[in-house]
């Protein structure tokens, strides 16, 4: 069973959030909700709770296979907290896959991941992208070695299809795409 943390700080990106946790449930995987253990609920930028059921500080690269980045202006938040950061870095590192949406890829930035990859964001934030390194990429899902990113909840199910092709996961027929 493959093993994907969901990290979450207040004001994430709801779809961003609950679509991947739902979809990675419904593909076998065992998905963790992984805050930065400051309190027990976290809530959306519309006001949807969603519980911590782990502190960053207490997971390790090798508990997992996944990391999933979701948007909002709960990134900006993430890359505030040091465990946070390190957690990510060390999944890229120990090349599990790092998967971000949105906002996401600005704890990819904190974390120096993004030099000389292919990536992509919300459009607000491609600057910052690009001046971290990066070369944009304007579509629905970057894969770039264990790295994922995507720019919209539109995006989502590329985004999703990604990851599991990358976890070696069968992805079930979306819709729409």
């Amino acid at each position: 069973m493959k093993r994907v943390a969901v990290l979450v700080e207040d004001d994430y990106q709801e779809l961003e959030l609950w679509y991947p946790v739902l979809r990675f449930k419904e593909a076998g995987c065992r998905v963790t909700v992984v805050g930065p253990g400051r309190q027990e609920v976290y809530l959306s930028k519309l006001g949807y709770p969603v519980k911590e059921e782990l502190a960053v500080q207490k997971c390790r690269a090798e508990d997992f296979d996944a990391v999933i980045v979701p948007g909002g202006f709960a990134p900006d938040r993430m890359r505030r907290v040091p465990a946070m950061v390190d957690f990510v870095r060390a999944m890229h590192e120990a090349g599990r896959v790092v998967g971000a949406i949105c906002h996401g890829p600005q704890i990819l930035i904190s974390a120096g991941l993004l030099r000389g990859r292919r990536a992509t964001c919300f459009a607000s934030i491609k600057d910052d992208l690009v001046n971290a390194g990066a070369e944009y990429i304007d579509a629905a899902a970057v894969v770039d070695g264990n790295l994922v990113t995507s720019r919209t909840p539109e995006d989502l199910p590329a985004f999703c299809r990604a990851i599991l092709e990358l976890l070696g996961l069968a992805d079930l027929p979306t819709r729409g795409d």
